[in-house]
This record gives C-alpha cells, structure tokens and sequence, in this order.
C-alpha cells in the first residue's frame, strides 16, 4: 500500500499541568501582597468620636428634715416646679413660732415708747402744780422779808436764804414743766428709731423662718426626666444631701475633644453631620462653642527639634432639629473635614 502524508505541523509538547501550578499560586499571593498594602496604605477619613450630652441637676434640699412624702420616682418626667420631695421638721416649726412671737413683743415695745399712759402725764401736772406752789410761797415769804428789812426787824442772813429758796423754787418749777414736756412728747427720735428697727428686725426673723419651711417641699428647679433617685420615705436628710438627678432630654447637644491640627478652620455657627450608632442615623447640628481644654488635655511633642505641643479644644453642636430617642452618654462621630461653613 501507498502511505499518504498529512500536511499538519507536528504538534507541540503538551506542558504538564504540574508545572503551570507554581506560577497560578504566585500570581494569586502577589495580588493578595498587593491588595494588603493599598489597603493598609489608603487615605482614611479621620474620625472623631464624642457623645450626647444634657443639662443634668442634682436636686438637694437647703434644710434638714425626714421625708414624709415623695412626689417622683425614677424614669418620671416632671415639670419645673412639681414637688419631688417633702420633709418634715418640727425645730424649723418652732422657730417660726418664736419669731412670731419675737415680733408681737417688738410691737408691743414700739408702741409703748410711742405712747405715754394719762396717769404719768397726771402726775407730771401735779408735781407742776406743787412746784408752782412752793414757788409762789417763796416769792411772798421774800417779800415779806425785804420789807421787814426796811424796817430793820430782819437781818441780812435771812435776807439771803429767802433769795436762795427763791432760787430753788424757780428752778424746781422749771424742772417739772421739763419732765411734764418730757412725759408728754414721749420718747426721743432716737428711742423710737431703735424700737421701729427691732420691729423689721423681727419680721426678718419671721421671714427666714418662714423660707426655712418652705424649703422643706424641695421641688424640681427644672422638667426633665427623673434618672437618679438617692432618698427613701422616712428617711433622715441633711441640707445640701443630694436627692433626685434630673436630666433635660430636649436640650441635648453633642460635645467632642478635638486636637487642634485637626480643626481645619471649624467655627462657631459651622454644620457637622453627626452619626449616632446607638440610633442608625445621620444628624445635622450647627457648632456652638469652641474652647479650649486645659493643659491636661494637650499632646506632648516627643522630639526635641521638628514637633510641638498640640492643645485639644471643646467642640459643642446642638442639633438643628429636636432628635428623638437621642439621650445622654449616646457616642457620636464626626468627620472634621467635613463640616460645611454656612
């Protein structure tokens, strides 16, 4: 037989599989290497992270006292002024009652130094009367005298004790109508002044009693919600002990510390995008208040040469519209390069 010839090239060595493996691998780890380090070279946004806070009272009371009555508990939501707590003192009660007292007898004393009784002024007229009397005796017996005198049946001894009693009696009338005068203007300006002071000195008393009483219904110095509750019913008190914490929920802000190489311009009056984990949300807040922190707050170069001290500031942002479920101690985070100037 006659053999035919193909007109195909020879084919080429199949490589074995074994072979290619090696390089399929290395590609795979060089891409992996590769991936590794833009990720952990990449530009990442910088991420400040601060919390929500609110306007927080420790209510406490100004006066001891045992707690007779409690008007709030726990997780209640009062209004400014409700009553939370009631107390009890039986000493504040008697001191407003010797006040009281203390007043009437102020009173008392005012008005007797303003007033003299008809009997004293009677008196006085009386010893007037006598004193004129006497004076008038006096004047006849001196008479008498200076003209026996002229006759030579008196003697100038007694000349001169009848011008001394004379004497006297002028000045004894003159002494009544004094005290007559006296008895009946009452007493002097100055007396009257000092009983018109014990009067308001009094009612003074009374009025700090009376504040001290009041204080025993301790009330809340603002609404909110009641998160701390430090006091039992009967239990003793003292002044300035705390007993309920009360936090305003509709005034929360956010506040964060933020060294000042990353503040990049932020003003007061500035918009942040603040993103609450706790609520899933996105919330707008305008800057409020940018201060800064003490020394304890401030970064402390390493190096010598090149380095320097960074300060942390205070940053506040209220939020632009009231934000439900938002509560104290909630994190927020904020990107500073992002904030928006208005």
């Amino acid at each position: 037989m006659t053999s035919i010839s193909s007109d195909l090239p020879p084919s080429m060595p199949a490589r074995p599989r074994s072979q290619v493996l090696p390089y399929v691998v290395l590609l795979i780890l060089a891409a992996l290497v590769a991936g590794l380090v833009w990720y952990a070279t990449r530009p990442v946004a910088m991420l400040v992270q601060g919390e929500a806070e609110a306007p927080r009272v420790d209510v406490s009371a100004r006066v001891p006292g045992r707690v007779v009555e409690l008007g709030a508990d726990v997780g209640d939501r009062v209004e400014q002024g409700a009553l939370l707590v009631r107390l009890e003192n039986a000493q504040l009660t008697t001191n407003l009652g010797a006040a009281q007292a203390a007043l009437v007898v102020a009173q008392r004393n005012e008005t007797a130094i303003g007033a003299t009784r008809p009997e004293i002024i009677r008196a006085r007229e009386a010893e007037l009367a006598a004193a004129e009397a006497d004076l008038q005796l006096a004047q006849e017996a001196a008479t008498r005298d200076q003209a026996l005198e002229q006759r030579g049946v008196r003697s100038q001894a007694v000349i001169e004790q009848s011008a001394r009693n004379l004497a006297a009696a002028e000045r004894k009338v003159e002494a009544a109508q004094a005290q007559l005068d006296l008895t009946r203007a009452g007493a002097s300006p100055e007396e009257r002044a000092v009983a018109a002071a014990q009067v308001d000195q009094a009612r003074a008393a009374i009025g700090q009693a009376q504040a001290n009483i009041d204080e025993l219904n301790v009330t809340a110095p603002q609404g909110g919600q009641v998160t701390g509750r430090m006091v039992e019913l009967g239990e003793n008190v003292g002044a300035g002990a705390p007993l309920f914490t009360i936090v305003d929920l509709d005034r929360t802000w956010f506040t964060f510390n933020i060294r000042e190489n990353l503040l990049g311009g932020l003003k007061v009056g500035d918009r942040l995008r603040v993103q609450v984990p706790a609520l899933d949300a996105q919330i707008d807040a305008t800057v409020t208040l940018i201060n800064a922190q003490g020394d304890f707050a401030s970064w402390r170069a390493t190096r010598a040469t090149g380095d320097f001290d960074l300060r942390s500031f205070e940053v506040r942002a209220a939020p632009a519209t009231p934000v439900p479920g938002l509560r104290p101690g909630m994190s927020a985070l904020i990107r500073p390069a992002e904030a928006e100037g208005e």
